[in-house]
């Protein structure tokens, strides 16, 4: 997150993470962290307030602890642009409870493996999601993520700016699957083609 307090950002669906990898250490990219577990509780309102209103409130778990809260994403942008707010805690159980108590209720749980890279000063993480590969390319402007883009050989206008509960979506109903969690093992035997959700992929 830049100073501002908004995200900017992109992502890209991908076939070969390996191949984004190389790339990027032959570039001279630094590795932030190496590849760990996430855990998100994605929280709402009972009535789903945040989520009509494109609002995201999130608790994530991987080496640390953070407390997220994003704005909706300005409209007609090159990029996701965003309001992000993030917090450190210390207790991952008791902010949960506390948010809980609160009013908010987790409305889907959601995890992928990561992988965090700084390229000039830009952060790319490579994202393994129970329904396939992504790269997100965080920078200060589109300009920078765009040049950013292009040296890792990915297609710019293979982009997307919709998050990954968005995707998912569009995967529960391409593949007729039922209301449940956004995990690896809910996703166990489905094998998603992305031209079936929309999307090309930026290395091919």
């Amino acid at each position: 997150m830049n100073s501002s307090e908004q995200e900017i950002e992109a992502k890209f669906p991908v076939h070969s993470l390996e191949g984004v990898r190389q790339r990027l250490e032959q570039a001279g990219a630094v590795l932030e962290a190496p590849r760990v577990h996430e855990v998100n509780l994605r929280f709402d309102t009972p009535d789903g307030a945040l989520t009509r209103e494109r609002r995201v409130l999130r608790l994530r778990r991987d080496s640390r602890s953070i407390l997220t809260y994003k704005g909706a994403a300005k409209m007609g942008q090159e990029v996701s642009v965003r309001q992000e707010i993030e917090v450190e805690v210390s207790d991952f159980e008791a902010a949960r409870h506390l948010l809980e108590a609160l009013g908010y209720r987790v409305s889907i749980l959601y995890e992928k493996f990561r992988t965090a890279y700084q390229l000039a000063g830009v952060h790319v993480v490579l994202d393994e999601m129970p329904f396939g590969n992504f790269v997100e390319i965080e920078g200060e402007n589109a300009e920078q993520i765009h040049q950013i883009a292009l040296s890792l050989g990915l297609c710019w206008e293979a982009r997307v700016a919709e998050s990954y509960l968005g995707l998912f979506e569009r995967v529960r109903q391409a593949y007729g699957l039922p209301p449940t969690h956004l995990t690896f093992d809910a996703l166990r035997g489905v094998k998603v083609e992305f031209s079936r959700i929309g999307l090309q992929e930026a290395d091919t």
